[in-house]
């Protein structure tokens, strides 16, 4: 079982670390994987790279039909229209799957994917696959039609970019030998209510990681190794771009910070560390005390930042799963997180974090409270947080999830053929 993993990276963002990991797992368990892709920054001899003038080209040309919409949302929009190298190096590689995952930004165009002539499975790390060009709809349903009158386009035309992308969408993929995987419930709940999609395929399969990596380690040494305090509650907080994209939530965890900070037995105990971003230029009010560690990519670096911690804050409005929810359960640190998307899948309520009404920042202080005021409930929260992470997250588990998907996706179709 040969498969080919697409994504426009290896480990520069949680999407391509997500591929790179299910990459790794398929050869831990002696399948042949290769992972493509256009930026390479691991020294990963199976990763290779696409280097064709056309690759180089996609994200500048991607974005030439933003123009028309000069007052849209700052957001990411995919229109995917500029030609790709990529069909030749399936042809040229020739496995027996091909697996994509994150793809936009002018990685892939919407029409390759009928080129590539395998079987196709998708692993969707966020809602473009099923849109008009947005990577997350936000309060928008129009996907579920045909898209048009797009809110971040800002645009009051039916016939708007949306609903062309859509269009060409629904073309070019009908006919195609296409599955679909989701990491979280959610997910797969959109993709079943999307009007591209829904008569797909669907399984879900969470995202997992290397439980030997992302594992507990001391503290002390933790807040040593990054300079942190050693006698103060930590409150962490990170993703890439942690504080400047709005889905992943700052703008509600200053609130929620402001309301523990006024609480007496909270001032002068609790600081709050991020990682993802550097200090702003003008210092933010947080009610605490900040330390901004900066960007990590290596997994020991991430490891130890999650065992500095004592809690875990996860405030996104939106993910399709949210890794750095299961990375910081694997590391015995408990989660805060909205009862929302995905995180909801990742961690079980007042066993091992708390899942605040969405999107309440009073609810989100009081979990950050609750899971800090008892130091023997505090324990056993990250004990169960272990566990969560060892039971359900192991890279083996989700390698062979997508093996037995994969066997059976081919069965049905040599008896088809």
């Amino acid at each position: 079982m040969k498969s080919l993993i697409l994504s426009t990276s290896d480990i520069e963002g949680g999407a391509a670390r997500a591929a790179y990991r299910l990459h790794q797992g398929l050869q831990a368990m002696g399948s042949p994987s290769q992972l493509l892709v256009r930026a390479k920054f691991s020294g990963d001899k199976s990763v290779i790279v696409e280097k064709s003038m056309l690759t180089k080209l996609g994200p500048p040309m991607n974005t030439l039909m933003m123009r028309r919409y000069p007052q849209r949302q700052r957001k990411l929009f995919s229109s995917q229209w500029f030609p790709d190298a990529i069909a030749s190096q399936v042809a040229r590689l020739n496995p027996d799957v091909v697996n994509l995952h994150w793809v936009s930004n002018g990685f892939l165009r919407i029409e390759t994917l009928a080129k590539l002539k395998k079987p196709l499975f998708w692993t969707l790390q966020d809602m473009w696959p099923f849109t008009g060009g947005c990577h997350y709809s936000e309060a928008c349903d129009r996907y579920q039609q045909a898209c048009g009158r797009c809110p971040q386009l800002k645009s009051n035309r039916e016939r708007d970019l949306s609903r062309s992308i859509w269009q060409r969408k629904r073309k070019a993929w009908k006919g195609i030998n296409l599955t679909i995987v989701t990491p979280s419930h959610w997910m797969a709940d959109c993709v079943r209510a999307s009007s591209l999609l829904q008569h797909r395929r669907v399984e879900v399969i969470p995202f997992c990681l290397d439980t030997s990596l992302y594992r507990p380690l001391p503290t002390a040494l933790a807040r040593q190794a990054l300079n942190l305090p050693a006698d103060k509650r930590l409150v962490l907080f990170g993703a890439l771009s942690a504080t400047s994209d709005h889905r992943k939530g700052f703008h509600l965890l200053v609130p929620a910070l402001k309301r523990l900070s006024q609480q007496a037995q909270w001032q002068d105990t609790v600081e709050l560390a991020v990682f993802g971003s550097s200090a702003p230029a003008t210092p933010v009010d947080l009610g605490f005390k900040a330390h901004y560690l900066g960007s990590f990519q290596d997994d020991l670096s991430l490891a130890l930042i999650y065992s500095a911690a004592d809690v875990m804050v996860v405030p996104s409005l939106y993910e399709s799963f949210g890794q750095t929810t299961s990375e910081a359960l694997a590391c015995g640190t408990p989660v805060v997180a909205f009862n929302a998307t995905g995180p909801k899948d990742v961690v079980d309520h007042q066993l091992n974090g708390y899942l605040a009404s969405p999107y309440d920042v009073d609810d989100l202080a009081h979990g950050i409270g609750w899971i800090l005021a008892d130091p023997e409930r505090h324990q056993r929260l990250s004990l169960q947080a272990r566990e969560k992470a060892e039971h359900a997250f192991p890279l083996r588990r989700q390698a062979q999830a997508y093996l037995t998907l994969f066997e059976q996706v081919l069965s049905q179709s040599a008896a088809t053929a």
